[in-house]
């Protein structure tokens, strides 16, 4: 029982560290304008050596924050559209609660995750060049779900395990000799 005790315990870990990167990913959509602004001066100050070393990561950067200030100004509904992004982390991220209550009832919300990390690659390799987005971006854009997947993973193995634990017939007592 204290080796499914542990185990709960440990799955427990792994989901709300998925969970916590999941609602941040998500918190951070909201304010995307601002967040670009201060990368670029971040990116641009006299300490920085990515004007330097990285000059493409600076002019994209620039590229994307130009873009978002111009829809900003102008069209501002475009930007309801990571609102939305923003929203559905969130959501995905309440999901993970039913793992957390009940990990082997619930096993197929991390396969979801799992298959969702792995949707990351195609849907960024196939709408990453119609959109313009540079290559290496989109390597960015993939790390996403390989690093996602690895705690799902993780939990995913240890679900298993409590699950053949919890199946397994307890031990018989041994019996008491007089």
């Amino acid at each position: 029982m204290s080796e499914q005790r542990a185990l709960r315990r440990r799955i427990r870990v792994w989901l709300v560290v998925f969970i916590v990167c999941l609602v941040l990913s998500g918190l951070t959509a909201f304010p995307l304008v601002h967040e670009l602004r201060w990368t670029e001066d971040l990116l641009k100050s006299s300490a920085s050596p990515v004007p330097e070393h990285l000059p493409s990561l600076l002019d994209w950067i620039t590229r994307v924050r130009t873009g978002l200030d111009e829809a900003d100004a102008r069209y501002p509904f475009v930007l309801y559209g990571t609102d939305w992004l923003a929203f559905a982390h969130l959501v995905i991220a309440v999901a993970f609660y039913g793992p957390f209550r009940d990990p082997v009832r619930n096993i197929w919300v991390i396969e979801f995750g799992m298959i969702a990390c792995a949707g990351i690659i195609p849907l960024a390799l196939i709408c990453g060049p119609i959109r313009d987005i540079p290559f290496w971006w989109s390597i960015i854009d993939m790390s996403f779900g390989v690093f996602g997947v690895i705690p799902l993973l993780i939990v995913h193995r240890k679900i298993k395990r409590l699950e053949a634990l919890e199946r397994a017939p307890e031990p018989a007592p041994e019996p008491v000799t007089v």
